[in-house]
């Protein structure tokens, strides 16, 4: 054990393995004590014995030195940054994010670890994971796993210690670029080379790779229920009651598990069809609405999706998030454009034209439709984005249908728009209503 001469810090060599704090696993090496009074326990901290290099080059010749972690590997993808302060697993669950290489602009990401309820899919669908500071401790009573090592498990790449803010204005003055990221052995040349002969995000449908294989019935499950902590009366989520329950197809095109959870949770009970599902077997289903879901990729490339729902649209109330909204915007005649450098965050506020109120939402897109295209067709504008104006809402003059340019369903980000799963409810319900 060597005193490095300031402030009491201690460097030893650590040959254990396990933490002397929580008593979690890490590699052999070398570990930070920090001591912090006498007749308490020291922390110890674990820093890397042979930092791995990693790299991330972008198509314009900008090159970031890291440190590696995660999978060994080299991945080619859309990088883009997310404003969010926590909800890290979220956003690596999110399917809309597959094919990209996601930055967070949080400084420290994976103090909390990683836990089976956070998941939004069925593990991480980004391409990479770029973070300042890689958190050296886990510290959460919920937490099952590193975050490192979740990566790891699941074949992500991810990238630690480089100019997160410098990257972020990169991204916002040149906009959201492609990028390739590499935990190998891998020259700078080389990686600005297969950055810039990736085919990029426009063009491209994603929805194939992460929507569901067959049609299933959504069945609650362990995590599905309201969310409480235990021993206070702290919930989320309404309990059920004896109203009507309603049938509902939710069309997947990269949906999230809490989605399904809020639709349950507010009266619906739900079938989920892969995106490619014609109307006529929609029909067979015979629901009573049709919900449309968020999803990655150029929402202009999803051709059988615009036809299915543009089928529907006249006969089920209908309801569209993120993906979804994009999907109803063509299926109105309506085309969408690529955003400079997209919105991605939980901290994103948007106002609704007819009513003033302002909420915080979560969203994740790239893509948005203009105000003058949608009104051309027949949709009024509900709601705008107040960070630039862009389209954040939107329902039809005359069918019973509505969608929005976020993530109500909060996995992660604030809960200011939950309430839309309830106008949805409402809305089915005098259409049912007004059938019977």
């Amino acid at each position: 054990m060597v005193n490095d001469g300031s402030k009491g810090v201690w460097l030893m060599k650590n040959n254990t393995g396990m933490c002397g704090l929580c008593g979690g696993g890490f590699k052999e090496g070398l570990f930070i004590w920090l001591p912090v009074g006498w007749g308490r326990p020291s922390i110890r901290l674990p820093i890397m014995d042979e930092e791995q290099s990693g790299i991330l080059a972008l198509e314009d010749g900008t090159v970031f030195r890291g440190r590696a972690f995660g999978a060994r590997k080299t991945v080619l993808g859309e990088a883009v940054f997310n404003t969010s302060m926590t909800g890290y697993q979220e956003i690596l669950t999110d399917p809309s994010y597959f094919g990209q290489i996601v930055t967070m602009t949080a400084p420290q990401i994976g103090n909390y670890g990683v836990n089976p309820e956070d998941a939004e899919s069925d593990g991480p669908k980004v391409a990479g994971f770029v973070v300042r500071e890689l958190s050296p401790i886990v510290s959460n009573w919920r937490s099952r796993q590193d975050l490192g090592s979740y990566l790891a498990d699941h074949g992500i790449p991810g990238l630690e210690g480089i100019d997160t803010r410098s990257l972020t204005k990169r991204l916002r003055v040149g906009g959201a670029m492609k990028a390739c990221l590499s935990t190998e052995d891998l020259s700078d040349e080389e990686a600005i080379r297969r950055a810039r002969e990736w085919t990029g995000l426009v063009g491209q449908d994603y929805v194939r790779e992460v929507t569901c294989k067959s049609a299933y019935e959504f069945k609650p499950g362990v995590y599905d229920g309201p969310f409480g902590v235990p021993g206070t009366e702290l919930t989320y989520g309404p309990a059920a009651d004896e109203r009507p329950r309603f049938r509902l197809v939710a069309l997947d095109l990269g949906l999230k598990y809490n989605i399904l959870r809020r639709l349950h949770a507010h009266g619906f009970d739900i079938t989920v069809v892969p995106a490619d599902t014609t109307a006529e077997a929609i029909r067979a289903l015979k629901p009573q609405a049709l919900f449309l879901s968020n999803g990655p990729g150029d929402p202009s490339a999803v051709h059988y999706a615009h036809t299915t729902v543009a089928e529907l649209l006249e006969s089920y109330p209908t309801f569209g998030i993120c993906m979804g909204h994009q999907i109803i915007s063509h299926a109105l005649g309506a085309d969408t454009v690529k955003l400079k450098f997209g919105h991605r965050g939980g901290n994103q506020p948007v106002k609704n034209t007819e009513n003033g109120f302002v909420a915080i939402t979560a969203q994740n897109h790239g893509f948005a439709s203009t105000r003058e295209a949608l009104e051309g067709c027949g949709a009024v504008i509900t709601e705008v984005n107040l960070n630039d104006n862009t389209v954040a809402g939107l329902r039809h003059a005359t069918l019973p249908v509505f969608s929005v340019q976020y993530h109500p369903e909060a996995s992660p980000g604030p809960h200011d728009s939950d309430v839309l799963f309830e106008q949805f409810y409402q809305m089915v319900a005098r259409q049912v209503a007004g059938e019977a």
